[in-house]
């Protein structure tokens, strides 16, 4: 099989990566505080680990690693719908890395992929067990149906976080300099406990996270990539201070406030890092 097949066929697996991360967060959150929901958010980073995985070798074959979202399936009416979904998700991944294990030669990749379906066979019965709990005990979606001015901020805030971890993963995988490749995954760590914060607070005010993102952007040299992140970071420290000083609630404030600081340190570290690059 030649390097572009491999690739498409990585891109297809980190694609259903990609959805089930947003599936299973979705999820979790959805479900507040409590031993299931935290579970699941466990699976969610092992899924992450596995989208970094296949992003990195892609990189490694030559190509670009893909931003879509694969088949997601989130609809159901109760907690254990949910889990039944989960079920039929994993098994939506596992049966396409079985014919990939077979189809590809390269032993390195093969072996990656029986790596994962293994992963991916566990949460399968991780799952099927949460089908039986969220049954047993009677878990439930404790997000409300909030639409204000402070849900509006919320979902900005989500909407911006998603976007500058797809941006600053991708800007890690293709950059050659590693020293930005380090600091970009680490500011995307921190963007993801970000949108976990946002999330959270917004089911707690009685609204719905929407995790969804913006345009992310796909610069192929690094000095250009730090410059797109330097310019999104000093425009949503601005945002971000705005909102802290309109809100009235202490506790939103302080989260807003704390996550403004953050992004002007992602500013200052990439600004930072642009020096070194342009010498």
């Amino acid at each position: 099989m030649d390097k572009n097949k491999i690739i498409a066929i990585l891109n297809q697996d980190l694609e259903g990566e990609h959805g089930a991360i947003i599936q299973y967060l979705t999820h979790a959150y959805a479900m507040g505080e409590g031993e299931m929901a935290c579970e699941i958010e466990a699976i969610a980073r092992e899924e992450m680990r596995h989208l970094d995985w296949l992003a990195e070798t892609i990189v490694e074959l030559g190509g670009i690693p893909s931003l879509e979202r694969g088949k997601m399936r989130m609809y159901g009416e109760s907690v254990a719908d949910w889990m039944r979904n989960n079920v039929l998700l994993e098994e939506d991944a596992m049966n396409p890395y079985k014919e990939h294990i077979k189809a590809i030669g390269d032993p390195k990749i093969k072996r990656l992929l029986k790596r994962i379906l293994s992963d991916e066979e566990s949460h399968h019965g991780d799952f099927m067990h949460f089908v039986e709990k969220a049954e047993r005990e009677g878990a439930k979606d404790i997000r409300g149906a909030r639409q204000d001015k402070i849900t509006r901020v919320l979902n900005w805030g989500i909407e911006h976080e998603y976007t500058v971890i797809l941006q600053y993963l991708l800007h890690s995988y293709t950059t050659a300099n590693e020293d930005v490749k380090k600091e970009m995954q680490d500011q995307a760590i921190n963007e993801m406990q970000h949108l976990g914060w946002l999330s959270e607070k917004m089911v707690d005010k009685k609204g719905t996270p929407r995790i969804e993102h913006t345009k992310v952007d796909q610069s192929i040299k690094t000095g250009d990539m730090l410059q797109a992140d330097i310019k999104i970071e000093q425009e949503v420290a601005a945002e971000y201070n705005r909102a802290a000083k309109k809100v009235t609630d202490p506790d939103l404030k302080r989260l807003l406030t704390r996550i403004r600081d953050h992004e002007v340190y992602h500013a200052d570290v990439f600004g930072d890092l642009l020096k070194k690059e342009e010498g």
